[in-house]
């Protein structure tokens, strides 16, 4: 199939991505000439593992291509995705502005039948406001051209993404029409080849899905970290406490550690904007309110252990901080618990030396050069001299540490471990005092 994808962030360069790598023909539009310029050189703007190498394969099979030509790209999918952001307003909301011009764009400029499936993450009513935008351009033009619309949308986890697409859990089609229901079960036919995974609902229940699906996840989140507050409290151990509900087959498993919060660019904003729907709609969704407010307490927990161990004044204290995108697999360091962090030791007057695996270009994008901010090029550089350790994020590189060359290194042999990466007693052995998150 011909395919146009509209957008070529995250989800966009993944879907289109793989899309061409099971044979589609895949033309992928973005209006940022730079960005575009770095793609067909094969240059990827994010780190996702996988990606750059499907990238660079498809487009020497010439089943990728990438555009900043709006007329080129209407024209020539029979599909169209519209897969830009929808970040979040100052009340909350998504915004739709991205979305509402690529719809408009696609009235504007096609000559013949399109389905429009709109993967990004949107609130209820949205593919219907992208139905509508496209029909007015084309009644401007005078024209009546075959127009269909879905919500599609995007389950992919950063650090996962590719894998998430190629073997899907499901695929929500939001749809009214038996015609869009085929065309899109043969488009997804090779990623279903052993089992059903198209989840057919009607276009508001798709989009309702997506944040209900973020929303729930959060929660667990939010509700094992609450848990994990009270279990240092009375002498528990969380993780005990998570292999025994995890063992319950109705809980499982699955986003149950207790660490520092949640963060990365959909489960922040998402929460926020169902909670902006219900609102609008008259609803109170209570118990997603109080996974927001939970949430924004925990990305703190580690400072508040460092004043519980220090005192009010971490002014001249120097920290060292492993850890700085909001999960591992990932360079992405938005609403990521390491900034907020960041910024309330600044505000205590300390100062911070930092290593991540991979995001280390991206804070420096952010933060610049400071010289309360220290970017060093391993995990011990980070230590020398350092008056605790901040574990924030849970690389792999970080589980299997020299903790005596640890304690050699810093000026104060404490770790404040975020993510409970280690056994307790194998650190205090090892003559470091060792704090870690709901293990009293």
């Amino acid at each position: 199939m011909k395919i146009t994808v509209i957008g070529t962030g995250y989800v966009g360069l993944v879907t289109g991505t793989c899309l061409a790598e099971v044979g589609n023909d895949v033309l992928c539009l973005d209006l940022d000439p730079i960005k575009i310029e770095k793609l067909l050189a094969g240059v990827i703007p994010m780190f996702e593992p996988g990606l750059e190498a499907l990238v660079c394969s498809n487009m020497a099979a010439g089943r990728l291509r990438f555009t900043t030509d709006v007329a080129l790209a209407v024209v020539f999918g029979q599909i169209q995705f519209i897969a830009v952001g929808t970040p979040p307003d100052e009340d909350g909301c998504a915004d739709m502005q991205y979305v509402l011009a690529a719809a408009r764009n696609i009235g504007r400029l096609m000559a013949d039948a399109k389905l429009v499936v709109n993967k990004s993450t949107v609130p209820v009513g949205t593919t219907e406001r992208v139905r509508t935008a496209i029909t007015e351009e084309l009644a401007t033009r005078g024209l009546q051209l075959g127009l269909n619309v879905a919500s599609n949308p995007e389950f992919l986890k950063e650090g996962s993404a590719v894998e998430d697409f190629m073997r899907p859990d499901r695929i929500v089609i939001g749809t009214d029409s038996t015609t869009v229901t085929e065309l899109l079960r043969e488009l997804y036919a090779p990623f279903q080849r052993n089992r059903e995974r198209l989840v057919l609902m009607d276009i508001a229940s798709a989009e309702l899905t997506k944040y209900a699906a973020n929303a729930m996840l959060a929660t667990r989140i939010s509700f094992m970290n609450e848990l994990a507050n009270l279990a240092e409290k009375v002498g528990a151990d969380i993780d005990h406490v998570r292999r025994g509900i995890g063992a319950d087959e109705r809980i499982g498993h699955h986003f149950l550690y207790a660490g520092t919060g949640y963060g990365g660019s959909c489960f922040p904003k998402d929460v926020q904007a169902l909670q902006r729907t219900a609102s609008q709609a008259g609803v109170q969704l209570r118990v997603i309110a109080a996974v927001e407010a939970a949430n924004n307490a925990q990305k703190l927990v580690l400072v508040d252990k460092l004043v519980q161990h220090f005192g009010n004044n971490l002014e001249g204290k120097r920290f060292a901080m492993w850890g700085l995108a909001f999960k591992p697999n990932t360079d992405d360091m938005r609403a990521a618990p390491s900034r907020d962090i960041l910024e309330q030791l600044w505000a205590f007057g300390a100062s911070v030396q930092a290593f991540d695996p991979v995001a280390m270009k991206e804070a420096y994008r952010i933060y610049g050069e400071r010289s309360d901010l220290q970017l060093v090029n391993t995990p011990m550089d980070a230590l020398k001299g350092a008056d605790a350790l901040l574990i924030v994020t849970e690389w792999k590189p970080f589980r299997s540490p020299d903790f005596a060359l640890m304690r050699k290194l810093m000026n104060q042999p404490l770790v404040f471990d975020g993510r409970n990466l280690y056994d307790p007693a194998r650190v205090r052995a090892a003559g470091l005092e060792y704090s870690s998150v709901g293990r009293g």
